[in-house]
């Protein structure tokens, strides 16, 4: 039996999502709870990747048991989970899905927010970004609607991954002011690479300080290098928050 698991972590003291040979991982703390209470090795797979630091309010994997459980079962398995996972963990629901359902494959379409403020801010450092320089988010927003119109993102990917394609299609990226002097960027896409809306939001905020102009933006775009992109922003103010599938 195949079962879809819905959770979300705060991912501060987890190197990623993916398991990691030499670092503790979301998926890695998971799968060990799952083992422990369906008693067999359960090997989840996740909708996608968070780096380190990177926290999820929406993460979604699926994994495969010889059990068969109804929904009453599913119900209590939910409820035992959030009791042996860590507080930084938590398991909203888990269904029974088709056999050949894929967390991963069958998703098209995931949101990543990022928060930025500029005032210093002893309740908003853990889980947003600081940049104490002036920023013009109606430029930023005018630099963010290009993306709509890119298909090649090898510039805001790290190199040297597994990926076969660089091909992302954005179909929202804008900034909001959510509460006063707190920024969200909202970025949509039906896939994204490692490390790729941190190294569009560091590319961003240099086009709303002044230090590149609209054309220099289309031009790194157009390089396919990142090298000529600007420096990722910090992991912990990255919140992927939802995830789509088909039906």
């Amino acid at each position: 039996m195949r079962y879809f698991i819905y959770l979300s972590y705060d991912g501060t003291a987890y190197h990623g999502w993916q398991v990691q040979p030499n670092a503790i991982s979301v998926q890695e703390v998971l799968n060990s709870a799952l083992s422990t209470l369906l008693k067999e090795d359960i090997l989840t797979t996740g909708a996608g990747r968070t780096d380190t630091g990177v926290h999820a309010r929406m993460m979604v994997a699926h994994f495969d048991s010889s059990s068969i459980i109804n929904k009453e079962g599913l119900t209590d398995l939910c409820y035992r989970l959030n009791r042996i996972l860590p507080a930084d963990i938590s398991v909203q629901r888990i269904e029974a899905v088709s056999a050949n359902a894929h967390a991963r494959f069958d998703a098209t379409e995931r949101t990543y927010h990022y928060f930025v403020y500029q005032e210093k801010s002893p309740f908003r450092r853990h889980y947003a970004a600081r940049f104490s320089f002036e920023l013009d988010f109606q430029l930023m927003n005018t630099a963010a609607e290009k993306l709509l119109t890119v298909s090649d993102f090898t510039s805001f990917s790290k190199v040297h991954t597994d990926t076969k394609t660089n091909i992302c299609h954005v179909t929202k990226a804008h900034w909001e002011e959510v509460e006063p002097g707190l920024w969200r960027f909202e970025i949509t896409a039906d896939r994204f690479l490692r490390n790729m809306v941190r190294a569009i939001v560091g590319t961003l905020i240099d086009v709303g300080r002044g230090k590149l102009t609209l054309q220099q933006l289309e031009e790194i775009i157009e390089k396919k290098d990142r090298q000529s992109a600007a420096d990722s922003v910090p992991a912990n103010a990255l919140f992927l928050v939802d995830i789509k599938y088909k039906d």
